[in-house]
């Protein structure tokens, strides 16, 4: 009892210093309520990053590598429009642990596509967070911080029929592949225990900045993408920092 007492008023607190509204659902009868100290497993470390350090003044930034659930264009996705991304790794919050694919939700606030006279601007702002029974209100934004996919070797299992040997067919076989990834089906003689080796895409470490896009805030705090070059697209592959604030972003004019 006590636990579902305290747990809501720690969560509010630790996302926004002001008083907000965090509610609770009522668990089924039949289980019991989860504890807040019980810490959801990690993705390994060579799969996605750390989660970041948290500390622990409330008034404190925070930020949370994020996946979008669908496709955002500046300029096609409207004002207005409705958004979610996932949690990407499990992160510490003032003591508090927001598990690994917690739901942030949240809407587009500006879409300006790319033209000869203006520049690409994206603004996205989550209003709350939600995991377990737990529903917390946020204030975050989508900075230029993002966690990029880089090539890791590991098995080619990219096998196909064996081929022939020349390049003109002869009736006994197909014309051989020109492309550098192909491999035939290994033999019997092969060794096994030294498979060929390829590329593997994973996600790295290190955060990192989107090229060409910078970030501007305005006078109430709203963070907005700027890209001066192309159309601000953001994917439902790359991991995006969310966060209440972008070191380096300028004064909005």
């Amino acid at each position: 009892m006590f636990t579902r007492l305290v747990l809501p008023l720690l969560v509010s607190a630790m996302f926004y210093p002001s008083i907000l509204t965090c509610q609770q659902t009522p668990p089924p009868s039949s289980s019991t309520a989860p504890s807040a100290s019980a810490a959801p497993s990690t993705p390994a470390a060579s799969s996605a990053p750390a989660a970041p350090a948290a500390s622990s003044a409330s008034s404190a930034v925070h930020e949370f590598p994020v996946v979008f659930e669908e496709n955002i264009v500046a300029g096609k996705t409207r004002v207005g429009t409705k958004v979610q991304a996932k949690l990407a790794v499990a992160t510490l919050v003032n003591g508090t642990v927001v598990p690994r694919n917690a739901v942030f939700s949240g809407e587009v606030l500006a879409s300006v596509g790319k033209t000869k006279a203006d520049s690409s601007q994206l603004a996205i702002r989550f209003d709350s967070a939600q995991w377990s029974t737990i529903t917390a209100k946020t204030r975050l934004y989508v900075t230029t911080w993002i966690y990029p996919r880089v090539s890791q070797a590991g098995p080619d299992l990219q096998y196909g029929p064996q081929q022939s040997e020349t390049r003109t067919w002869n009736g006994m076989g197909e014309y051989p592949s020109s492309d550098p990834t192909y491999r035939p089906f290994p033999k019997s003689t092969d060794d096994k225990d030294s498979p060929p080796e390829t590329t593997a895409s994973a996600t790295s470490g290190h955060r990192v900045r989107m090229p060409d896009i910078e970030s501007q805030i305005d006078k109430d705090g709203v963070i907005s993408l700027v890209d001066t070059h192309s159309n601000i697209k953001l994917d439902k592959v790359t991991m995006y920092v969310i966060s209440s604030a972008d070191s380096g972003a300028t004064p909005k004019k």
